[in-house]
């Protein structure tokens, strides 16, 4: 993976109990020991590659161990299948055996999108040896598609609208591919411009961009990869999530943490996104259900009976909620920015992370 990683950083596989995973951190540095790490954790359709600015970065404040993994399916982390009917927990007991496996006694998580969800649920799962969280565009803690109101009631009992069946096919099968071009929209390179950064963040530099691809084309895909399977169903859109692969983690059906506020230890939260996100919204481009309000799915039921998603508003109702029951958190908007702030405004991206990191477990950080 040499031709993918930039000056400073490198590469290591490391045996855990559940598979071996590939951990991204500066080159001199020992990942493992005791102590206290910042463990980045990527989203869906990318790997650890899209975090290694952010990782030269805290590791030149000199304070913290930065690492970035690939999870179970992505990068150079072994593709063992992912069982959705638990939800992320595959990805978030395999970070669970990582850190046994450094044998890191607490951790600052930082996850983007989909990984946003996996800390989220390590969170939940094992709050004790968590030092902070850092949610970076983080899906909705009721996960993707066939829910409505802050609240995250769903829509059907079946997971209607969320799940694999969302996903586009010709994109699924780019990645199959290894398309590295830009000629079809559906192209990951297409994909990373129009949807992963806002329109103003482009151009982005070159050399960046290959390597953002290729993290892409990382993602394995089939049915018990990217996007997984899917199961006819009975509502609209007739559609239902499978119980394999990555889609279907964050269906209503299976994903759930919003019971952040019942934790009994809460460590501070930094949340950051762009206002220009299309894909984390509430009025997002890969909700089925804001697509057929569009008029871009046929047959769509209404309002009434399938309105979109608000995943933002979902966010802020689950994390008022925690900040009500005695945790803290902090929200950063970052107006003209897309999914990825990191990589569109990293400087003002790694401004907030150190700030963050840098608050003492238990001391307020406010929230806006």
């Amino acid at each position: 993976m040499p031709d993918v990683l930039l000056p400073g950083v490198t590469a290591t596989r490391v045996p855990t109990a559940r598979l071996v995973q590939n951990v991204l951190h500066p080159e001199g540095t020992d990942p493992a020991g005791p102590g206290e790490a910042v463990l980045f954790v990527h989203g869906n359709v990318s790997s650890a590659l899209f975090w290694q600015q952010q990782l030269l970065t805290v590791h030149g404040t000199g304070r913290h161990r930065a690492l970035a993994v690939d999870l179970r399916g992505y990068g150079d982390t072994d593709p063992l299948p992912v069982d959705a009917r638990r939800g992320v927990r595959d990805w978030a007991d395999d970070l669970g055996a990582l850190l046994d496996a450094l044998g890191l006694d607490r951790v600052h998580l930082v996850g983007w999108s989909m990984g946003a969800g996996v800390v989220l649920q390590r969170l939940l799962d094992d709050p004790g040896r968590v030092a902070s969280v850092t949610l970076q565009a983080p899906v909705s803690p009721y996960g993707f598609g066939g829910t409505a109101g802050p609240e995250g009631r769903r829509l059907s009992d079946d997971g209607a609208g969320s799940g694999a069946g969302a996903a586009n096919p010709e994109f699924v099968a780019a990645i199959a591919a290894g398309d590295t071009g830009d000629a079809a929209p559906t192209s990951p390179r297409s994909i990373l411009r129009a949807f992963y950064v806002a329109p103003g963040s482009l151009p982005l530099d070159p050399a960046l961009e290959d390597v953002f691809v290729a993290s892409m084309l990382s993602t394995r895909t089939g049915e018990d990869h990217y996007p997984g399977d899917s199961v006819p169903s009975g509502t609209w859109p007739g559609t239902a999530p499978g119980p394999r692969g990555v889609l279907n983690t964050m269906a209503p059906t299976v994903f759930d943490v919003s019971g952040l506020a019942d934790l009994p230890v809460r460590p501070p939260v930094l949340w950051i996104r762009g206002d220009a996100d299309a894909i984390v919204s509430d009025t997002s481009a890969f909700d089925l259900a804001f697509l057929g309000q569009l008029g871009a799915v046929p047959g769509w039921p209404g309002a009434e009976v399938c309105p979109p998603q608000p995943m933002v508003a979902q966010t802020r109702a689950v994390l008022e909620r925690y900040a009500a029951a005695g945790g803290t958190y902090r929200e950063v908007v970052l107006p003209g920015v897309g999914h990825s702030p990191h990589v569109e405004r990293p400087q003002e991206f790694a401004v907030a992370l150190l700030e963050h990191l840098d608050v003492p477990a238990g001391e307020p950080a406010g929230h806006a």
